[in-house]
């Protein structure tokens, strides 16, 4: 059942293709992820094979260029398998890292050798991709990182810790934030691509966190004790760089989160609308009520504005005239979004909203990371105020 208001609206920049990969991609996860949903969210991880079966079917780096392995789109496409994923409820398979990240990070920094060396095994899912930005004494606060890299020769040497990683549990390759010059602040920050499967020397993971929400997706710390990682492998063409290629990739990944945002809202609505018009309160279908009514239509109105807003950068990060302020708007306001539609409509389900038996409840929980990670949305409010 379409979600009431967007069941005749298709994004400005849907191009047929797009059909088609929405189709694949809800497929694949509702046909060969979905079912195992028990089981990964027991083991806290999902299974690498469905890495590397996404990669077999083509949706693995789809704004890859196709003479590095990948599909040879846009973020358009991105956005579609993102949407897919959240609507219908996956939530293990950490994709918005691997594919709407970290590719993004080779594609525009990387040297040709390091994109033929790396890209072509993210877009088959050999190789599974994080991102590691936050220390345990620090979050939002890039410039204040204490992980230190030191040239020794034709290595560095990185010493240091890294938590609440998304991917961080089966990451074998990882975008690691360092500090090459303490004394420089921001331009002392470099972005090095450390090879971690098999956990080299000096590299260890330590436990997958325990969350509230997001159970089978691996979340975890990661420790750095003199690991040894070639000089070649640092990301651009100096040191000191890192801080602005985060900047400049920091507005697609809160863009990234909002399209997961709005799916989740376009699921509840639509999850509770048809439970609404299945359950019965004193004599009649809960639809019926003016006060559910009320509350459909409120969270139904919220999420038709979200999709438009949505839609709108989408289309401007396509033009490369996504802004810094409006990613920050987009991942604020769209979060929030999700959090506010998300309890409203549990409150619907009344007792059994609280319970696991109905998907809204791990909906609710969910929802919650999305305020926090890609920056806070405090921080996200700074960055707008800066702007006006």
């Amino acid at each position: 059942m379409p979600t009431p208001g967007l069941a005749d609206y298709t994004p400005p920049w849907h191009e047929p293709e797009h059909t088609d990969l929405a189709d694949l991609a809800r497929s694949f996860f509702t046909r060969e992820v979905l079912p195992h949903t028990a089981r990964l969210t027991a083991q806290g991880h999902p299974d690498r094979e469905h890495y590397r079966r996404a990669g077999e079917l083509g949706l693995l780096g789809l704004s890859v260029p196709e003479a590095y392995g990948g599909g040879g789109g846009g973020f358009t496409h991105e956005a579609v398998l993102l949407h897919e994923q959240a609507h219908c409820g996956e939530s293990t398979l950490g994709l918005a890292v691997h594919s709407g990240i970290v590719t993004g990070y080779l594609v525009a920094y990387g040297s040709e050798e390091q994109k033929q060396r790396w890209l072509p095994g993210l877009c088959r899912g050999d190789l599974v991709g994080a991102i590691a930005m936050t220390e345990p004494d620090g979050g939002s606060d890039l410039q204040a990182m204490r992980t230190r890299a030191v040239r020794d020769g034709d290595h560095y040497r990185v010493t240091g810790a890294k938590t609440f990683i998304s991917n961080g549990g089966l990451a074998d390759l990882l975008l690691l934030a360092v500090k090459t010059d303490p004394d420089q602040g921001a331009a002392g920050i470099s972005l090095l691509v450390c090879e971690v499967g098999g956990d080299p020397d000096g590299f260890r993971r330590g436990r997958l966190l325990s969350k509230i929400g997001l159970h089978g997706n691996d979340t975890a710390e990661l420790f750095f004790d003199d690991l040894r990682v070639p000089a070649g492998n640092l990301l651009g063409d100096a040191e000191g760089l890192g801080f602005v290629q985060m900047m400049q990739q920091l507005p697609q990944e809160r863009l990234v989160i909002g399209v997961g945002a709005v799916a989740v809202m376009q699921r509840a609505v639509e999850m509770t609308t048809a439970y609404a018009k299945e359950r019965t309160a004193f004599g009649k279908p809960l639809i019926r009520h003016q006060n559910t009514r009320m509350v459909l239509a409120e969270c139904a109105t919220r999420t038709r504005v979200a999709r438009i807003f949505l839609d709108d950068c989408v289309a401007r990060h396509t033009r490369g005239e996504l802004d810094v302020a409006t990613a920050a708007m987009a991942k604020s306001w769209l979060t929030e979004g999700q959090c506010e539609v998300t309890d409203r409509c549990l409150q619907l389900f009344g007792g059994y909203g609280f319970t696991t038996e109905y998907p809204i409840s791990g909906m609710y929980v969910d929802a919650r990371a999305q305020k926090i990670y890609g920056g806070t949305n405090e921080i996200m409010k700074e960055l707008i105020a800066r702007a006006l």
